[in-house]
C-alpha cells in the first residue's frame, strides 16, 4: 500500500514538474525553434529578450496592472471578510456568495461583462480599467485567505483590548490587523500571480493599446515559434516559484492554508 501511494504521487509529480522542464529546456535552444530535447545550448534567447523593448514594455504593463489589481482585491476582500466575519446575517451570506461569484463564472462570461461595461462608459483600452476589472474578478482568493485568518482570532483577545480601554481602531490596528496580515500578504502574492498570467479579461479590455506578457506571447505567435516565449514562460514560473518560496520561507504555511494549530517539531 506504501509502494502504491508513491508510485502515485510520484506521477502526480511527474504531471505537474514535466511541462516546466519542457519549457525551461527550449529556452536554451541554440537554434530559433522550440525544440525538446534543446538542439544545442545557448543563452541568446534571454539576452534577446532582455534586450527587446517590446518583451520588456510587456513585462513592465504586467506589472503595473498585477500591482494594481492586486491591492484592488486586497482591499476589496479586507472589507467584504470583516463585514462578513463580524456580522452573520443574511446580508454577510449575500456579501460571501458576491465575494466567490467572480472566481466561480468562466474567464469569457467575465471579461464580456467587464468588456460591455466599461465600453459604455468610455473606459474601454484604458489600463485602469484592466486594473479594477481583474481586482473584482481576483477578490475571491484574498477573501477566503482573510476569511481564515480572522475566523483564527479568538474573539476574547478582542474583549480583553476592549477592557483595557481600546478603541476600535485600536482593536483593529493592534489586534486584528498583526493576525491577518500574513493572510492578507498571501491573498495579495495568489491575486498578483493571477493577474499576471491572465489573457482573457486582459486581450479584450486592453489587448489593442496595452500589450501585458500573456497577451504578447499569444500575439507572438502569429509570426513563428521561437525560443524567446519559452525564456518568458520561464520568468513567469521563476516568478511564482519564488514567491511561494518566500512565503514557505518567512511564513506559516500550514496556518495560511486553515490549519488551526501548528505542529511544533
Amino acid at each position: 500500500m506504501f509502494r502504491i501511494r508513491n508510485i502515485f504521487l510520484g506521477l502526480i509529480l511527474i504531471i505537474f514538474v514535466a511541462p516546466i522542464v519542457v519549457v525551461v529546456g527550449v529556452s536554451f535552444n541554440a537554434r530559433k525553434q522550440l525544440l525538446f530535447p534543446p538542439q544545442g545550448f545557448s543563452f541568446r534567447w534571454y539576452s534577446e529578450a532582455a534586450l527587446e523593448s517590446d518583451w520588456l514594455s510587456a513585462v513592465g504593463t504586467s506589472f503595473i496592472l498585477a500591482l494594481g489589481a492586486a491591492s484592488v482585491a486586497l482591499v476589496l476582500a479586507f472589507l467584504l471578510a470583516l463585514y462578513c466575519w463580524r456580522r452573520l446575517g443574511w446580508q454577510s451570506r449575500i456579501l460571501r456568495g458576491m465575494g466567490l461569484l467572480p472566481f466561480m463564472l468562466p474567464p469569457v462570461v467575465s471579461a464580456l461583462g467587464f468588456l460591455v461595461f466599461w465600453s459604455s462608459i468610455g473606459g474601454y483600452g484604458q489600463l485602469y480599467a484592466a486594473v479594477i476589472s481583474h481586482g473584482v474578478f481576483l477578490v475571491t482568493l484574498p477573501m477566503v485567505m482573510i476569511l481564515i485568518g480572522l475566523d483564527s482570532i479568538d474573539r476574547n483577545l478582542i474583549d480583553a483590548a476592549r477592557v483595557c480601554g481600546a478603541g476600535r481602531s485600536e482593536v483593529y490596528l493592534t489586534v486584528i490587523l498583526p493576525i491577518v496580515r500574513p493572510f492578507m500578504i498571501f491573498g495579495f502574492f495568489f491575486a498578483f500571480v493571477l493577474s499576471f498570467n491572465e489573457y482573457i479579461i486582459s486581450f479584450m479590455l486592453i489587448g489593442f493599446t496595452h500589450e501585458t506578457l500573456p497577451v504578447k506571447i499569444f500575439n507572438s505567435l502569429r509570426y513563428g515559434y521561437t525560443p524567446v516565449m519559452a525564456v518568458v514562460s520561464t520568468f513567469i514560473v521563476l516568478l511564482t516559484v519564488g514567491g511561494m518560496g518566500l512565503i514557505a520561507r518567512f511564513g506559516d504555511l500550514p496556518r495560511l492554508f486553515g490549519a488551526w494549530e501548528t505542529v511544533e517539531k
